[in-house]
């Protein structure tokens, strides 16, 4: 299976390459980013993209065949203005899904191109007075996403993870590769990850379980399974699923039998 990847050379697209490559199915993964990853695979075919805004005839041809993307693309609301943020939460996404629809192969025995947006806790689709920036920008994206696909169910699928507080500290395979997070965010990383698995387990995104996972999703191995809590089903089939429906699925969490 061909897959596209973004956000490669951050945190989440860093530990989603990580399980993509360790999927024996995923035969080629092409990997649109601004400049190289650290991984090294004959299935991976970096294509240098400095504009997401925009994808030319001759970047589509060379995504011929693929047939999903995990959208791991993103940056913190703290590190850039609010026209900036907006621009790469909102406006990459939007385009690249409206481009790569032209992907999906025009058969009624084939399905539609599945676009996967990595959203974030927080998101929400009904804004309120106090939504965060961050949530409410995330929540328009996964609202003009649902209805794209609305608009082209033959074409077009999409669905949302929205992870807790990504954590890598556990994922020592993905450690060598990891991006520069700089001083600060590694300690604090460091020290914050085991207080919050002891108070607030619930709340974490493990690396190696969310990258399988995102991975798994871009696939469809979890179409018959998204259903029940953490998970919202949108008028026309788009698929919301919260952190708490990632662990759950996962398997991270135990399930509570009536009773117990």
């Amino acid at each position: 299976m061909h897959l596209i990847l973004t956000g490669a050379t951050g945190l989440v697209g860093t530990a989603v390459l990580d399980a993509m490559l360790k999927t024996r199915d995923v035969t080629k993964i092409s990997v649109l980013s601004r400049r190289p990853v650290k991984f090294q695979d004959d299935r991976i075919n970096v294509i240098i993209h400095q504009n997401f805004a925009s994808y030319e005839h001759d970047l589509l041809e060379k995504l011929q065949g693929a047939q999903a993307c995990v959208w791991a693309l993103g940056i913190s609301q703290t590190q850039v203005s609010k026209e900036e943020y907006i621009k790469i939460t909102k406006t990459f996404p939007l385009a690249a899904a409206k481009a790569f629809q032209s992907l999906s192969p025009r058969s009624e025995t084939r399905e539609p191109f599945h676009f996967v947006y990595v959203s974030g806790d927080g998101a929400t689709l009904t804004p309120g007075r106090f939504t965060p920036f961050f949530g409410r920008i995330k929540g328009e994206t996964e609202l003009a996403l649902a209805e794209l696909q609305k608009s082209n169910p033959s074409s077009l699928r999409a669905t949302t993870v929205r992870p807790g507080i990504v954590d890598w500290t556990d994922h020592a395979e993905l450690k060598p590769v990891l991006p520069d997070m700089g001083l600060f965010r590694s300690v604090a990383g460091s020290i914050i990850s085991p207080v919050v698995k002891r108070v607030a387990k619930g709340k974490l995104s493990p690396t190696e379980s969310l990258g399988r996972f995102l991975t798994g999703m871009a696939m469809g191995m979890w179409d018959g399974a998204l259903d029940g809590e953490g998970l919202q089903r949108l008028p026309g089939g788009f698929t919301v699923v919260e952190n708490t429906g990632f662990r759950r699925l996962i398997g991270l969490d135990e399930v509570k039998t009536q009773g117990h």
